[in-house]
């Protein structure tokens, strides 16, 4: 069996409403994600891959929130375990979206329609992890404020 590991964004932005971005891959739509590239650690790949994706380069990483999904699917007969860490992430949304080459459409989300939206189960209970986290939050998220990155 093969391994893969990839890391991707939860993006969301608050004005007018909390809404999340969503990316149609064609056969599904999913958050942004890619592969961990050599020399790269998880949340480098994470931001990469949100800008090469999105375009979008003005975000900052929710401290505090990392989680993992491990899902098993073929590529070219042989089966491939693969781990995908995502990071939280806040943008003021006023950016347009440029979707790189590997996308159709996208889409900004309110937490209901995403639900609605995403293809896998695995992806539906991240946004339901990144609702609740931010639901819980006595603060308020602001893409202005500083942010260290999520190791």
């Amino acid at each position: 069996m093969g391994y893969e590991i990839s890391a991707g964004v939860i993006l969301f932005r608050s004005q007018p409403r909390r809404e999340f971005l969503i990316l149609d891959y064609g056969s599904h739509w999913d958050f942004p994600k890619g592969h961990i590239e050599r020399g790269e650690d998880a949340p480098t790949t994470a931001q990469r891959e949100l800008r090469e994706e999105t375009g979008i380069q003005d975000f900052r990483l929710v401290p505090g929130y990392v989680e993992r999904i491990r899902y098993v699917y073929r590529r070219s007969g042989e089966q491939m375990r693969k781990d995908v860490i995502y990071y939280l992430a806040e943008t003021t949304g006023e950016e347009p979206v440029r979707l790189s080459h590997e996308h159709r459409a996208y889409a900004w989300v309110s937490y209901e329609e995403g639900l609605q939206r995403l293809t896998f189960r695995t992806a539906r209970a991240l946004l339901e992890k990144a609702h609740a986290f931010l639901e819980g939050s006595p603060q308020a998220f602001s893409a202005t404020q500083a942010a260290d990155p999520v190791q």
